[in-house]
């Protein structure tokens, strides 16, 4: 069995990108496909196509719809690497980048102008991305010059517009309907923000964690030592925010985990430091469409970063990162609120992938294998 491919950078992340109807030609299940695509569960993923890392082991399936109003649909797939398991649950703003790249190479869409508007819609979350591909002379560059923190080569300029993101997962943007809940984890209580924009996202204050915001770099090595009682608090916020019936059916993926607090008092560059979680790891640079929770977040007063930034509608919130400081943008259209990043994005890759041709049999071998 053979699938056709591209294996693309978008923004700190790598996936592999499908057409929906490769994939439906292969007869197979994506949920089966996928993890046995990559190589899962097996945490090098020694046999398959995937990077062995959360922020890797992703794929997007596009699609030209019907609907005259939307260029390109897309899912996203956050394939598992320990576990034979596909999170369909949220979508993946790095990732995001590349879709409108891939249109204007494969010719889906015709490039415009200096900057080509395509417009996408996540089927994950229902929520429409208005991206913005740097297209000078109404042609992608030659060679892309475009650079971005986390990533030290450069690829072409990509930006993302959320429209209208709040709510697009639990129909709020607070949930709970509160800007802070309290959840117990620990035997402690910890205050906690919960957020839906972009994607779910729930937020703690790194003060009540142990961790100096005077040193933001030693962030991840101290969260690495509270993984399991962070991932307690995940799994209660998925409850509380209605993506989970019981902690235990909670997506590995949603809601995601992000640390916060007011920069270092040296820091004159970032309005807020902050550090994600991702697949239940310290995300090396900053989950996109978390940022977009981050960013209605700082715009609410009440929330942790409300009260970091006070609650004001900047158009623009500065964000740092593992990687540098990332800034988010917000801008009123027609009434309707976008909200967005710039990313770059590259092809490294258009391949041929070979799959054994009795997949379900090799799928099967493999978690038994695993559960032994």
């Amino acid at each position: 069995m053979k699938i056709e491919a591209e294996w693309m950078r978008g923004g700190t992340s790598k996936c592999w990108v499908f057409e929906t109807g490769q994939l439906d030609e292969t007869g197979t299940s994506p949920d089966v496909l996928l993890p046995r695509l990559f190589g899962s569960p097996d945490h090098r993923q020694i046999d398959g196509v995937g990077g062995a890392t959360s922020t890797t082991s992703k794929a997007m399936i596009l699609n030209r719809p019907a609907d005259a109003c939307v260029d390109v649909e897309f899912t996203f797939a956050q394939v598992g690497i320990e576990e034979a398991a596909v999170d369909w649950g949220s979508n993946c703003g790095n990732c995001s980048a590349v879709v409108g790249l891939y249109a204007i190479e494969k010719g889906w869409v015709v490039p415009a102008g200096d900057v080509s508007r395509i417009v996408t819609r996540n089927t994950n979350t229902g929520q429409i991305i208005i991206q913005r591909v740097a297209t000078p002379a109404g042609a992608l560059p030659i060679v892309p010059q475009a650079q971005m923190p986390g990533v030290p080569f450069p690829g072409y300029r990509v930006g993302l517009g959320f429209l209208d993101p709040a709510g697009k997962s639990t129909g709020r943007l607070l949930p709970t309907g509160s800007a802070t809940d309290t959840i117990v984890a620990g035997g402690t209580r910890w205050t906690v923000s919960m957020v839906d924009a972009g994607a779910p996202v729930v937020m703690l204050r790194a003060e009540e964690l142990g961790l100096d915001p005077e040193r933001h770099a030693s962030w991840p090595a101290g969260l690495e030592l509270q993984l399991d009682t962070l991932e307690h608090i995940r799994r209660q916020a998925a409850v509380r925010m209605g993506l989970a019936a019981t902690p235990g059916e909670a997506a590995r993926a949603v809601p995601k985990v992000a640390v916060v607090a007011a920069p270092a008092r040296s820091d004159a560059e970032s309005d807020v430091a902050v550090v994600m979680l991702s697949m239940g790891k310290p995300h090396p640079a900053l989950a996109i469409t978390g940022s977009i929770a981050l960013t209605l977040a700082a715009r609410t007063p009440g929330t942790l970063l409300g009260d970091i930034t006070g609650g004001t509608a900047g158009s623009t919130l500065r964000l740092r990162t593992p990687a540098g400081v990332i800034e988010t943008w917000s801008e009123e259209r027609d009434g309707q609120l976008l909200v967005g990043v710039d990313r770059t994005a590259r092809t490294i890759a258009t391949t041929t992938i070979h799959l054994p041709e009795a997949l379900g049999t090799a799928v099967d071998a493999s978690l038994a294998s695993a559960t032994r």
